[in-house]
């Protein structure tokens, strides 16, 4: 069973890649015996949530550069 902190970054990696099925396995059961992580991944899944509706702004046109609205 992996540790909180190889958890936690499995956590974080599936954000970005699909874990292979060791390591989904691994998580699972490591999340079935520790709440501290579950709240972690509850925590991780509200901040994907919320940032998914960011967007920053676009940047001013430089000098000279006509707008794509033109």
């Amino acid at each position: 069973m992996p540790s909180c902190a190889e958890s936690t970054r499995l956590m974080s990696e599936a954000q970005e890649r699909t874990l292979n099925r060791g390591e989904r396995l691994a998580l699972r059961w490591h999340l079935l015996l520790c709440g501290a992580c579950r709240r972690f991944e509850q925590q991780l899944d509200w901040l994907r949530r919320a940032s998914a509706g960011y967007a920053p702004p676009e940047p001013p046109p430089a000098d000279g550069e006509l707008s794509s609205d033109s």
